[in-house]
């Protein structure tokens, strides 16, 4: 069983704070699994993701082990989708998918591979590629109702996709909205990350929208570059173009040099020498915002403060910036709908003795 330490050094300042995932999206790569009646520890174990951790909706695990796990179920299953659809898409399947697209000359003939191939793969769901005037849609739509995992089964097929995408041209592949088919997920918050935060509920069919001339863009990459991708994949995917990299992480890295102190928007603008609106436009470019990429910081290190010290709350308030206990009280309970106290002895219990 996974055993995560009780005690930890605290990271060095110039050590980015690591990215997390909710535990909803682990929850959801398990689905197939559970629904064959396959035992989920050995792979929890294997990912060093404590089987507990599942029991904690505010919980969050490290991206990196999200990627192990997802790798690991894919091999376990031979299923790179998780086993949540009518057929399985076989071990395999995403190196082919990629290699149908590196020789495309554009994004928009990547794009078009890309719904061709998943067509013969996956036929409980039918992907397309359109564009009016100065926008691009990327569809998703169910030609079959999906029996188990019905959500995640969009939200990975979409970072698929989009990560796909952005690797082939270079470049993050900005999302300026997603219609999502479904009632809003408690996890949204996450979104802002993953997807967008321009994120709507309860369409018809999934429709991300992106600037239309994106679709001209080259794809840039060649087989000696594929083979690097691979190496990883398709668990990578869940690491790369997410909105807490690129500028979000630059912001996230002053932000934490910072501390104690809270630095203010201008002071970070200053210290990455760009402008305050420069800086604020390219964090809404990125689909977030000075103040969501300062509070997912700060519930990053909180949990992970609250998991491997034993420091007390307020000095983990006085650390992370905030002027006082009740403070921080405050905006974790906003950030987990937990008390900080309560999600310190809730991770304690789940520790094996």
């Amino acid at each position: 069983m996974a055993n995560p330490d009780k005690t930890a050094k605290p990271a060095s300042r110039n050590t980015p704070a690591r990215a997390t995932v909710a535990m909803a999206f682990v929850h959801g790569m398990l689905v197939g699994l559970r629904h064959a009646g396959r035992d989920t520890a050995p792979l929890l174990d294997r990912a060093n993701i404590a089987p507990q951790l599942l029991e904690d909706p505010a919980g969050r695990i490290p991206v990196d082990r999200y990627a192990a796990l997802y790798n690991l179920i894919n091999h376990d299953l031979d299923d790179e989708a998780f086993g949540l659809f009518s057929a399985p898409m076989r071990v395999g399947s995403f190196e082919f998918l990629c290699r149908s697209c590196i020789t495309a000359p554009t994004l928009a003939d990547a794009a078009a591979r890309s719904a061709r191939f998943l067509r013969l793969l996956l036929p409980d769901l039918a992907v397309s590629v359109d564009s009016h005037r100065e926008q691009a849609r990327l569809h998703i739509s169910e030609t079959r109702p999906l029996p188990i995992g019905r959500v995640f089964a969009f939200e990975w097929l979409l970072r698929l996709l989009h990560g796909l995408l952005s690797w082939l041209v270079g470049r993050n592949i900005v999302l300026d909205s997603v219609d999502f088919p479904y009632p809003r997920p408690a996890h949204v918050d996450d979104y802002a990350l993953i997807f967008t935060a321009r994120s709507t509920f309860d369409a018809v069919a999934l429709t991300a929208s992106f600037a239309a001339n994106l679709l001209e863009l080259p794809v840039r990459r060649d087989e000696a570059a594929l083979q690097s991708f691979l190496d990883g994949a398709p668990g990578k995917l869940t690491m790369l173009y997410r909105r807490d990299r690129e500028t979000v992480l630059r912001v996230r890295n002053a932000l934490r040099d910072a501390l104690p102190a809270a630095a203010s928007l201008a002071e970070v603008a200053h210290a990455l020498h760009l402008s305050p609106r420069t800086l604020h436009r390219r964090l809404e470019d990125e689909g977030s915002s000075f103040q969501a990429t300062k509070d997912a910081l700060r519930r990053d290190l909180a949990i992970n403060r609250l998991a491997k010290t034993r420091q007390s709350l307020a000095q983990i308030a006085g650390d992370l910036g905030f002027a006082d206990s009740a403070a921080f009280y405050r905006a974790f309970l906003r950030w987990t709908g937990v008390a900080p106290a309560h999600y310190r002895k809730r991770l304690q219990a789940q520790q094996p003795r």
